[in-house]
């Protein structure tokens, strides 16, 4: 059981998971004003404002910085996944996104010109990349909950 006290006292991994709730938060609030429309699954979705896979590595990364210290071969493992995540998020997830509102255009478009219809159970996902804007809003979402947990709560 000793396994289980140190998985949730552990205080990168809890700051991680704050970071992306906090987002998930922030996202599901920002999506209710934006849109007017309250959408409780946006809380688990990807895309939007902020980034949460943003937060959640820029947040683990500089616990790594504020407990092991720059040189450390924590942070350089955490600070790689994080530049591969927030490279990713605004690269190839963003463009999937673009890629995946364009194709079901295409698809209702072919329901609407034929009889035969493309069902609706194969519409893509159109949320699965970010902005710059949201990646940047996480990074510094995920560094203030880093800042706050490591000074404040730990």
């Amino acid at each position: 059981m000793d396994w289980f006290f140190e998985l949730i006292s552990n205080k990168f991994l809890i700051t991680g998971i704050a970071s992306w709730l906090v987002a998930q938060v922030l996202k599901l609030i920002i999506h209710t004003i934006v849109h007017r429309k309250f959408d409780f699954w946006r809380l688990f979705g990807d895309g939007g404002m902020p980034s949460g896979h943003s937060a959640t590595v820029v947040s683990v990364a500089a616990m790594c910085a504020m407990n092991f210290g720059f040189a450390s071969i924590e942070f350089a493992i955490s600070a790689i996944l994080a530049i591969i995540v927030c490279h990713d998020a605004t690269g190839v997830r963003l463009e999937t996104g673009k890629q995946a509102k364009i194709l079901n255009q295409i698809t209702d478009l072919i329901n609407k010109m034929s009889s035969n219809t493309i069902p609706d159970d194969v519409k893509l996902k159109e949320f699965v990349g970010h902005t710059n804007a949201q990646v940047i809003a996480g990074m510094l979402l995920g560094l203030a909950v880093a800042l706050i947990f490591n000074f404040l709560i730990f």
